[in-house]
């Protein structure tokens, strides 16, 4: 562990706000480019600045998180006129992905957060100063870290500044799944770890160890790299993001973005839920087909035994996971089609009644500790796939497939997967990355194409065609 425990007590003021006075959501707040984010369906949390951080790397990286985070709050000074989930002291997080990262896993407790949830919105300061909290000054702190662009129309128009000096430029909201970002950009790709060549000639390795009986299923991942001349806009990457995957996880953490249809864990007092998937089918496939496109998607990944194998796999590795956590737990019998603007996925949706073990419910931290990696995202057994991966790959996935999301002080939280998702390594440089689920019946050529699938949503949302 390497931060050691703040020596002061950290006090928060959570006071609601006007839902109506931000129509377009948690979306309208995305402005800066050091924005935390969670949102899906323009609800969620953002948060600006940091008054504190954890990092750690190892094995025991989330139960060290787990033990800081408990430390911290635990003498809290908190006052609360909300009372939800995601009021009151909150932090965000990204774990790497392996035990043998050097990528350094986080949490960082933000200054102001803005929440949204079931109609109900709010605003909570952070701090371990001895100042009295007021709403006052948490409103004055929002405008402060939004820049002053915007900060009237977010705020109610009691509390919005009454003399500017100069008009406040439009706030970059609004906008539509029909509008595309900035054209123009004259970005390029290049390889990262592997060539396309020798990437399929890992994959078709994988197959010949799975043949031999060592494993059932390897998750193999790749990068590439976008270097954009105009540069990077994280923001810009959030927004649209948010907008055209509605149905996924919206994240940005220290320059990790993406949006991920995968929810690793999602904890609201005694209940636990999860979101599974396994199986990916590519639209473009369906262009063409006679019929219903749902129906094509229908047909081809639940009909297919291969993808059926690698979705039971995947759930046999959850659940057992879980299992010891909870007093009752049930799952779809069947899984269904999520249906998103670039692939369709075999999913399954989990829910468990949470246990007390040794006198308490597990926290999140707890349980992702238990739960990753899934299969989902390694393979099973979980020891022999994280050795090939390692053999495999030749990259340090570093958050990539790791979690991803945040928790509060009651021990509610929402983690997912760090897929379709991307690293922002400058001002103009991005590395995203992409990973399939190997079983005996893979053909690299078709893993290979469905990454290209799966690196769709970055790359549209950095403006590049593929």
């Amino acid at each position: 562990m390497t931060s050691a425990f703040p020596t002061r007590i950290i006090r928060t003021l959570t006071v609601p706000l006007d839902a109506d006075s931000f129509p377009g959501g948690l979306p309208s707040f995305l402005v800066r480019d050091d924005v935390l984010c969670w949102t899906r369906r323009e609800a969620g949390l953002v948060a600006f600045g940091e008054v504190a951080r954890f990092t750690a790397t190892g094995p025991e990286r989330f139960l060290e998180a787990d033990i800081w985070w408990r430390h911290l709050v635990l003498e809290a000074e908190v006052t609360d006129a909300v009372d939800c989930p995601g009021t009151g002291p909150v932090a965000f997080g990204s774990f790497a992905f392996s035990k043998v990262s050097a990528h350094s896993s986080r949490l960082i407790v933000p200054e102001i957060v803005v929440g949204l949830r079931d109609g109900t919105a709010w605003l909570t300061q952070l701090s371990f100063d001895d100042g009295e909290l007021t709403e006052g000054a948490a409103h004055a702190a929002l405008r402060r870290w939004l820049d002053v662009a915007g900060a009237a129309q977010h705020l109610p128009a009691s509390d919005a500044p009454s003399d500017s000096g100069s008009e406040a430029p439009e706030p970059a909201s609004g906008i539509t799944s029909s509008e595309q970002p900035a054209a123009g950009r004259e970005a390029k790709l290049s390889t990262g770890s592997l060539s396309e060549a020798d990437w399929m000639a890992a994959v078709a390795d994988g197959v010949a160890e799975i043949r031999t009986g060592a494993l059932e299923k390897l998750v193999l991942a790749r990068d590439i790299v976008a270097t954009v001349p105009d540069g990077v806009n994280a923001a810009e990457i959030l927004r649209q993001l948010a907008v055209r995957y509605r149905e996924c996880w919206t994240y940005g953490v220290d320059g990790l973005v993406g949006s991920t249809p995968e929810m690793l864990i999602q904890v609201e007092g005694r209940t636990a839920q999860a979101r599974v998937l396994a199986g990916t089918l590519d639209r473009r496939d369906a262009e063409g087909i006679a019929g219903s496109p749902l129906e094509f998607a229908e047909r081809v990944l639940a009909g297919s035994e291969k993808q059926r194998h690698e979705h039971d796999i995947a759930i046999a590795s959850l659940t057992t996971q879980l299992a010891p956590f909870s007093e009752a737990m049930t799952a779809h019998s069947e899984p269904f089609i999520l249906e998103l603007p670039n692939v369709w996925h075999l999913a399954s949706d989990v829910k468990a009644e949470l246990a007390e073990v040794e006198g308490h419910v597990p926290t999140c931290l707890a349980l992702i500790n238990a739960l990753h990696p899934t299969a989902a995202v390694c393979g099973t057994p979980t020891t022999v796939a994280g050795a090939l991966i390692r053999k495999l790959e030749h990259l340090d996935r570093g958050p990539y497939a790791g979690p991803v999301g945040w928790l509060d002080a009651a021990g509610n939280g929402e983690w997912g997967i760090a897929l379709r998702g991307a690293v922002i390594e400058g001002p103009d440089t991005v590395r995203l990355y992409a990973g399939c689920g190997v079983v005996e019946g893979s053909v690299p050529e078709a893993e290979l194409a469905e990454t290209w699938a799966k690196f769709r949503p970055m790359l549209e949302s950095l403006g590049i065609s593929n």
